[in-house]
Order: C-alpha cells, then sequence, then structure tokens
C-alpha cells in the first residue's frame, strides 16, 4: 500500500508540471472489448504509469508491469531514438496524461505521438510482434516521377531496415538517398526495443508492405504500429542535422490520416 502510495504521489506531482497545452498526438486506441475489470486493476495502471515515464525519461524507453496475478498491468513506453533528453521527457509526461485523459475505463490503451509512444495492457505483450492496430499517415501530394522514386524508396528501406535488426542499433535505422540535386528522400524505421531482431524484421516488412495500399507515389508517409514505425519525407525530420539542413514541421494539413483496427 506504501509503495502504491509513492507511486500515486509521484504521478500526482509530474501530471501537474505538464503545461495545460501539449501537442495532439499522432493518434490513440482504447480498447472497449478489454475494460478494467476491478478497483485493483485501475490502481495498478495508476502505479505503471510514472514507472513507465521515470524509465523512458532516463533511458528512452522501458518495460515493466506493475501489480500481481489476474490484476497486473503490462507497460511500455518508448521515445523515437533520434530525439533530445527533453524531447524525450516532454513527449512521454504528455503521453502519460493523455492516455488517462481518453481510455479512462479501458486495460488496454496506446498512444503515438512523433516523438514516443506509450501503452499498457492487461495481457503481457513483451516480444511479440503487434500489427493488429495501425495508424497510417500519407501526403496527399504525389511524386512526379513514381517508378524512379519507388525504386531508390526501396532501396533506402532496405538498407535502413537492415540497421535496425543490428542488435547494438537497438531496433533504429535512418537515412537518405539523393533523388537529384535539389532532393533528397529521408527516411526512419524503428522497432519496440523489446522485439528480438527477427521479430522486428518482421514488423518493419509488414509496415513497408503496406506503402502500395496506403502511400503509393505519395511524396510522404508514416506506418505507426505498437511494435515498430515507418516513415518517410522528402524533407529533413529527424535528428541529427547535417549542416545546412533545417528541420521541417510541414502541416499536417498536407496529410491524411487512415486507422486499422481489428
Amino acid at each position: 500500500m506504501a509503495s502504491l502510495l509513492f507511486h500515486l504521489l509521484l504521478f500526482f506531482i509530474f501530471l501537474c508540471s505538464i503545461p495545460a497545452e501539449s501537442a495532439d498526438p499522432l493518434g490513440d486506441f482504447c480498447n472497449n472489448n478489454i475494460n478494467r475489470s476491478s478497483s485493483q486493476i485501475s490502481e495498478n495502471i495508476d502505479g505503471l504509469l510514472p514507472l513507465l515515464v521515470q524509465g523512458t525519461i532516463l533511458n528512452g524507453y522501458t518495460a515493466t508491469s506493475y501489480g500481481k496475478a489476474k490484476d497486473q498491468v503490462y507497460g511500455l513506453a518508448q521515445c523515437r531514438a533520434d530525439v533530445s533528453g527533453k524531447d524525450c521527457s516532454s513527449c512521454i509526461q504528455d503521453a502519460a496524461k493523455e492516455i488517462t485523459n481518453r481510455c479512462t475505463d479501458q486495460a488496454d490503451a496506446r498512444i503515438w505521438y512523433d516523438f514516443c509512444f506509450l501503452r499498457y495492457d492487461i495481457k503481457n505483450f513483451f516480444g511479440k510482434v503487434d500489427v493488429s492496430i495501425g495508424i497510417f499517415y500519407y501526403n496527399v501530394e504525389n511524386v512526379t516521377d513514381p517508378e524512379t522514386f519507388n525504386k531508390q524508396l526501396g532501396a533506402l528501406m532496405d538498407q535502413i531496415t537492415s540497421q535496425a535488426a543490428v542488435p547494438g542499433n537497438k531496433g533504429n535505422g535512418r537515412g537518405k538517398t539523393k533523388l537529384s540535386p535539389f532532393l533528397t528522400l529521408y527516411a526512419l524505421v524503428q522497432c519496440t526495443r523489446d522485439l528480438p531482431q527477427l521479430p522486428c524484421s518482421q514488423c518493419l516488412a509488414i509496415a513497408i508492405g503496406n506503402f502500395p495500399s496506403f502511400c503509393d507515389n505519395r511524396k510522404g508517409c508514416r506506418v505507426l504500429y505498437s511494435s515498430c514505425y515507418v516513415r518517410y519525407e522528402l524533407y529533413p525530420f529527424y535528428f541529427p542535422l547535417d549542416s545546412g539542413e533545417d528541420l521541417t514541421n510541414t502541416s499536417m494539413t498536407s496529410y491524411v490520416s487512415v486507422v486499422s483496427k481489428p
């Protein structure tokens, strides 16, 4: 009981320290089929969230559980590998606050931001590929030379997914390729760090396999699953920036989102 009260106090403190206005998430999922069947599950979620926040601020990632037996809750949180510690901290605190606002009665919840991801569930999902929920963003504009673009995109994706599968890279891969003297293609992939090498590769292959359906010939695309993330753009969007590059904050009004649920 004392431990729970301590974590609730920490949770209250960090919620109060977050600015009132937060960035909007890219998407969320509250599983209405898995409700908080007991007050103990709700208490365990409240105890789990500050652990996820603390661990992610320290390490950029954490996967842990809270509670015992049938009321045990499992959680995972992770920041994008290229973002700063400050941006990671801000994002994961926003995520923990917003997920409790949006999924008040559910025991299976996920929330995606540009810089981070957070989820919890009463089922142990660690180490398992989860592509049951997909969020897709694609640019409404098409490229002018689809054949050349798709060939270069495929080669770049092969390169960075191979990077992500290397154990020392912790599921991360990113790179760029020149399409012309004036145009560069940027891409990033990332798995949640609980996934071993093979499941990470499987998740990324599934995500990239959606390109022909949702992002065919598009200037930009994001595929967000609970186990991996894939994105490409015709402007720099990840860190570190090379000399002469500026991080571009393109308006999301030029993008369309699609949510795929079971």
